[in-house]
């Protein structure tokens, strides 16, 4: 509803303009100005136009206010200098957005737009860890968002089953009888038998040689042991990953492993398009110093095998070939390897992918005894996550029972991770710190007890949720700045899908709650005059509330 006003405004505006013969070319801009006493929205068009038409920004604003046809929604204009201010009639509004809202708040109109969406993509060598998360979370967060926004989103996890570290395990499993152990969680497992396949593999340099050799035999496909051998270690891998992610409200549509696009000759297609381009000497290679970067492509080995990069070629070009759009959620690090593979894919017709960078989280020395020479597992992080939170709602007296604190420190365990990891800026390095992450007043979890507190609210009233109400008072300034965050949900939507920047939809989850909280604070809601309208504002707000921390997979409990 914001958004249609803002729209209807600047169409009113170029009209106006388009009257008065003062045509430009400059996007009109409207904005939310920095008090309530200069109105709902502004625009500084004068200021554009003063340089064009030699003109003083304040005769022009004043021009405008006097000509300009205001829109059902707008009770007033004012100009304040060379700003031009707009005030929105709030019962007529209020009104309009309040009685619109059902659960589905926020959901747009259905594109055609296909998009595919890879994120995560980590070696199936073992469980995921630290430097994972971020592209997890991001990743999952995004496509909810595009989908939201109305496109079809499918998200993909290429598997690297060609990788020397599979080759590696397969190697100690096959050669060195080195065993998965089932006592652990597998992936857990399979790493460990990583760990004890190369500590073997460093002993001797000759069993480097039989570790490429494993490679090529895979490669060509026809031992059936060893392709079997590496499709257990994966897809037993896979399960356990699978099962961090689920416990993070995470889910890929398709698992695509790399070793496809060498058995069904993709591999060979994309470097037949590439021919012209490439030059071979021992080794097949792009050069390509004439689009400013110094390192080249590297296609083929002397011995006739395949790289990383060519089978990620091939992908691209399935992924090119059957969505309108696909999206990489990758590391900083990964910048040049992108730009190459990029080049690669324009000279062979394909679409090259958008991509979405993010540096990576560090943890600030003790937040959690990490042992030498091992990772920090996600398992492991979200353990910690959820004891941080019960000992948050231990100090509390939330009146909460023995199941209840247990339900809902995984879920403010889980939502603080999810939230901590989205609310920074992708380009911005994290260094997590609990006592932030878990904060009851300014983190995710303030934002989950607002919509606790909106639940429990209406399970004290009667009240219908499908009735048509009519608001015919003056509102407060609280229930008015809350109407209108309300009001800017599919707006953030858009904003967000479009520039592809997660931290958008975090930031505007805690604005509500924040106006959420001062309205539930300062206006009585049970006994009230306005009882009725006040528990749909409060339905309203606990719905967009749900939605927006929805968007960044993060569940609303009923209860704190």
């Amino acid at each position: 509803m914001y958004l249609k006003i803002k729209d209807q405004l600047k169409r009113n505006i170029q009209e106006t303009l388009n009257e008065l013969n003062w045509n430009i070319t400059d996007e009109i801009v409207l904005e939310q100005p920095p008090n309530k006493g200069m109105g709902d929205l502004s625009c500084n068009i004068a200021f554009v136009l003063a340089k064009k038409l030699h003109k003083s920004p304040v005769e022009i604003s004043k021009k405008i206010s006097e000509k300009i046809e205001l829109p059902l929604y707008i009770t007033e204009v004012k100009t304040v200098g060379p700003y031009i201010n707009f005030y929105i009639n709030y019962q007529l509004f209020t009104n309009k957005v309040v009685n619109s809202i059902d659960e589905n708040y926020g959901e747009l109109a259905e594109k055609e737009t296909r998009i595919i969406l890879e994120h995560t993509s980590a070696n199936p060598n073992g469980p995921l860890h630290i430097g994972h998360l971020r592209n997890s979370i991001l990743g999952d967060s995004l496509k909810r968002i595009l989908e939201k926004a109305g496109n079809k989103v499918e998200t993909q996890y290429y598997v690297n089953d060609m990788g020397r570290q599979i080759a590696i395990i397969a190697w100690g499993i096959l050669n060195h009888n080195i065993e998965i152990k089932k006592d652990k969680k597998i992936d857990h497992a399979i790493g460990e038998t990583y760990f004890k396949s190369n500590k073997l593999l460093g002993e001797d340099p000759e069993n480097a040689k039989e570790i490429n050799d494993i490679l090529l035999e895979y490669e060509k496909g026809n031992n059936p042991e060893l392709i079997e051998t590496f499709k257990n270690i994966v897809e037993q891998c896979l399960d356990g990953i699978k099962e961090t992610e689920t416990r993070l409200n995470i889910k890929h549509d398709l698992f695509k492993w790399e070793s496809s696009f060498l058995r069904n000759n993709d591999v060979e297609e994309v470097l037949e398009k590439l021919q012209p381009f490439t030059i071979e000497d021992e080794i097949l290679y792009l050069p390509l110093e004439r689009y400013g970067i110094d390192k080249e492509l590297i296609l083929r080995r002397s011995n006739g095998t395949s790289l990383y990069s060519t089978r990620d070629l091939a992908y691209h070009q399935y992924k090119s070939v059957n969505s309108d759009k696909m999206i990489d959620v990758l590391g900083a690090d990964h910048k040049l390897a992108i730009k190459q593979l990029s080049i690669a894919l324009e000279l062979s017709n394909n679409k090259k992918p958008e991509t979405v960078f993010y540096e990576f989280i560090d943890l600030p020395s003790g937040s959690m005894s990490t042992r030498k020479g091992k990772f920090v597992s996600v398992d492991e992080f979200i353990e910690e996550s959820i004891k941080h939170a019960r000992e948050e709602i231990e100090k509390r007296d939330l009146d909460l029972t023995e199941a209840q604190k247990t339900e809902v420190s995984e879920i403010i365990g889980i939502g603080a991770i999810r939230f901590y990891i989205t609310q920074i800026s992708a380009e911005k390095t994290i260094t997590f710190k609990w006592e932030e992450a878990l904060s009851f007043e300014r983190g995710c979890a303030s934002i989950q007890y607002a919509h606790a507190r909106a639940s429990k609210l209406l399970k004290k009233a009667t009240f219908d949720p499908y009735e048509n109400i009519h608001y015919d008072y003056e509102l407060e300034e609280e229930e008015k700045k809350l109407i209108r965050i309300i009001s800017q949900f599919p707006e953030k939507i858009i904003k967000t899908a479009e520039n592809k920047k997660v931290h958008y939809i975090s930031e505007y989850s805690l604005e509500l709650s924040k106006a959420f909280n001062k309205f539930y604070k300062t206006q009585q809601v049970l006994g009230s005059e306005y009882e009725q309208e006040r528990l749909h504002i409060v339905d309203a707000a606990r719905i967009t509330i749900k939605n927006s921390l929805k968007l960044l997979g993060i569940k609303s409990p009923e209860y704190m």
